[in-house]
């Protein structure tokens, strides 16, 4: 289990990188002319990394019964 936490944590820390990653792009990407397809692919893959690590801090915070 610990190990599975370990790997769970490890992959939540990539998600994250890669996130900040595609918003710095974006970002420059906004303030020049640019392929607007290429924009919105950018923009859907950084929406889908959102995604996973909402799905993996939920996996990783225990359910808690009031």
């Amino acid at each position: 289990m610990l190990a599975d936490r370990d790997s769970l944590l490890r992959r939540l820390h990539e998600l994250r990188s890669e996130h900040r990653d595609l918003d710095t792009v974006i970002a420059r990407m906004e303030d020049s002319p640019v392929d607007q397809l290429q924009l919105q692919r950018l923009k859907k893959r950084k929406l889908k990394l959102k995604d996973e690590v909402a799905w993996l801090e939920s996996r990783l915070v225990p359910d808690i019964i009031a």
